[in-house]
């Protein structure tokens, strides 16, 4: 449902496959990896592709981008167990987030933010996607 004015947040940028097809498809995209050398990866590709509307970094998905909320979809390719509130608080009004969502048995899920501020949870399928992984905590000293 983009229309090409759209701010989005990818969860879990991986290759970058997903993010650069977001870049054709949005006006900006922020894209989030929690493995840096992966990352990094990517981010070689989106400069080979010159594809300048895309920022990402390496950090806690769980924590979204709180500097650059709110998004009007927000997308996650690795499942948490359930949709981090995080997120939830950085989806713009009318906004999307779709995300698979569960530990052994997950569901694809697509929640809504209503112009009211309300949320509108949708279950469609059955899937299945590699865990969501958070920032392991700080050592202590």
């Amino acid at each position: 449902q983009l229309r090409g004015t759209e701010k989005v947040l990818e969860i879990g940028t991986g290759s970058g496959y997903q993010a650069a097809v977001l870049s054709r498809l949005a006006r900006r995209v922020y894209s989030m990896e929690i493995h840096c050398e992966l990352l990094a990866r990517a981010q070689e590709a989106f400069a080979q592709l010159h594809l300048g509307n895309i920022e990402s970094r390496c950090a806690d998905g769980y924590a979204g981008w709180p500097q650059e909320a709110p998004f009007d979809a927000i997308l996650l390719t690795a499942a948490p167990p359930e949709v981090p509130q995080a997120l939830l608080d950085q989806l713009a009004p009318g906004g999307r987030l779709v995300a698979p969502v569960g530990e052994r048995d997950q569901q694809l899920v697509r929640v809504t933010r209503l112009a009211d501020g309300t949320l509108r949870r949708e279950t469609f399928l059955p899937v299945r996607f590699v865990p969501m992984v958070p920032a392991a905590p700080a050592a202590s000293p």
